[in-house]
């Protein structure tokens, strides 16, 4: 665990060694999540990709405390939520807020938007009457949306505006950290263009910390500072998301990156196109998790787990042979 001293001063959140796992039949254990760490500073936001399956909503959610770990800490301005009693662990998910994928089945169709949007008030027994309602008014003008809309049902809402109603109910306690689960992923391309910039409308009026879960990688580009690479329940990459996303070092986030479209009509990639399917987490490959699918896996591979290893500023990832791009770049670096 990260000493006292060594605590990056400016941490919001820091996840250490985390591990979920589930029961499978026949006794078998599943680890969704095994051994993950990062942190999140105070007004950063932070991209998680990876395919699905790969464990991106399940770390989200045991930072949410709507799944418990089974290893790890989890340290949320400097005080573990792990190891914290009910109480404390209460007053401080509070600061801890998680917007659903699928806002048609996260809103309550049975209650009205004011409901919706009070329900972590009356959680936490801040509902105040008429000021809480006006401070519910409040969040929908935050969101876009208007007072004419408290007494309407969610079916009579837009994706769009389901979303937005979702993200006003997250930001109702005034949390310090949002954790975004997909949450343009159901939505029209113009108007994941309108969520997003609201996004980064609210990071920066409210001075909030992001974690965004996205398998899309430019929508990952748009928001965030830095980027995870999950495979399998592990990180494999990370660093600041420009880094990452335009000199992967991993050999799965090169795949990842050749398979999005380019950005620019003079871009071009060439598309990686990996061999045989994603392991089963019930039996994952020895050593590297990666190896079964890689081009550059050898012996060794197979032998040993990679570790997460510094290759640059700011950048780690866990990989024997790490792509030769980002090898002879920090050589160059470090010749300089």
């Amino acid at each position: 665990m990260m000493l006292e001293n060594e605590r990056p001063a400016n941490a919001l959140l820091e996840v250490e060694d985390l591990v979920v796992q589930y029961r499978a039949p026949r006794r078998q254990v599943v680890r969704a999540v095994d051994g993950v760490s990062f942190r999140v500073g105070r007004d950063e936001a932070l991209g998680v990709i990876g395919e699905s399956g790969c464990g991106k909503t399940t770390t989200g959610k045991a930072v949410a405390q709507l799944e418990r770990p089974h290893e790890g800490h989890i340290l949320f301005q400097g005080e573990d939520l792990v190891s914290a009693s009910r109480a404390r662990r209460r007053a401080l998910r509070r600061q801890i807020q998680f917007v659903f994928q699928d806002p048609q089945s996260s809103l309550n169709p049975r209650m009205t938007i004011q409901e919706i949007i009070a329900e972590p008030l009356r959680a936490f027994g801040e509902w105040h009457g008429s000021a809480s309602r006006d401070y519910v008014v409040e969040l929908l003008d935050l969101v876009g949306l208007n007072a004419a809309t408290l007494r309407r049902y969610p079916h009579e809402f837009s994706g769009g505006q389901r979303q937005r109603i979702g993200i006003a109910r997250g930001l109702a306690l005034d949390p310090e950290l949002l954790i975004l689960d997909e949450p343009v992923s159901a939505l029209d391309v113009s108007i994941q263009a309108q969520i997003l910039n609201l996004l980064m409308a609210l990071r920066a009026k409210r001075s909030l910390g992001y974690v965004m879960i996205s398998h899309d990688l430019d929508i990952v580009r748009h928001v965030t500072d830095r980027v995870l690479v999950m495979y399998l329940g592990s990180v494999v990459e990370e660093g600041t998301t420009t880094d990452v996303i335009e000199n992967p070092a991993h050999p799965y986030t090169a795949a990842l990156v050749s398979a999005t479209p380019p950005s620019g009509p003079g871009e071009q990639r060439e598309r990686i196109v990996l061999k045989g399917d994603l392991p089963s987490p019930l039996d994952p490959p020895s050593g590297c998790r990666f190896r079964t699918r890689c081009w550059r896996a050898d012996a060794l591979c197979a032998e040993q787990r990679p570790v997460m290893t510094p290759i640059g500023q700011g950048r780690t990832v866990a990989c024997f042979h790490p792509l030769d791009v980002v090898a002879d770049r920090v050589k160059a670096e470090a010749g300089a």
